[in-house]
């Protein structure tokens, strides 16, 4: 398998995750990868009546930097563009929304240790 593949499954099975830890914990799962001229967003969920993006990062163990560390200044502007994007398509700039962080590594007593952080990136 080549090293692009192995991200690819590596990514889809981090954003399972992501998506099942976000539902237990009271988000609606809308959408997953959706692609826009301005990139890709992970997950696509509403939490209390809240449109939220999600960026879902993995890091192994042999990583220096933590998933919430990893994203840059260029991937927080793609991130707000792609997300303007789908608001101004779908006809939604007055709803609220905001863009969160999910951060996935892996974990001592469960198989993952998942960091959610709220509002991680502004507009």
């Amino acid at each position: 398998m080549k090293a692009k593949e192995g991200r690819k499954v590596s990514g889809n099975r981090a954003e399972g995750v992501a998506a099942r830890y976000l539902e237990s914990h009271g988000v609606r799962i809308l959408e997953r990868n959706v692609y826009s001229r301005g990139g890709e967003i992970d997950l696509i969920g509403v939490e209390n009546d809240v449109l939220v993006f999600f960026e879902v990062r993995y890091r192994g163990r042999t990583s220096y930097t933590s998933g919430a560390e990893s994203i840059g200044y260029r991937k927080q502007q793609r991130l707000v563009k792609a997300a303007s994007f789908y608001l101004h398509r779908h006809g939604l700039w007055n709803h609220p929304s905001r863009i969160d962080v999910v951060a996935l590594a892996p974990g001592t007593i469960k198989q993952y240790r998942v960091q959610w952080i709220k509002n991680a990136i502004q507009a």
